[in-house]
């Protein structure tokens, strides 16, 4: 036997029939947040300790990123063009 059932509602009304939290607030602390680095001036190691703080696997994560930009800028770890 199937049961098939629709419900109509938005992403909020969803949210809250499942009793999830509304992160609305710490999504736009977050914007603010990158806004205020972007017209202050981001710095290359602000950007890096950004995307380490967001990276879901740490120090690895940082390491992938840190290869496939080092990959596509045609640098080598330990050797430096210039």
């Amino acid at each position: 036997m199937n049961i098939t059932m629709n419900i109509e509602c938005t992403p909020e009304e969803a949210r809250r029939l499942m009793g999830l939290p509304d992160m609305a607030p710490i999504h736009d602390l977050y914007l603010d947040k990158f806004r205020e680095a972007m017209t202050t001036g981001l710095t290359p190691e602000m950007f890096e300790q950004m995307v380490r703080t967001w990276s879901p696997m740490g120090e690895m994560g940082m390491n992938a990123w840190r290869q496939l930009v080092d990959q596509m800028t045609g640098q080598r770890a330990g050797t430096s063009k210039g």
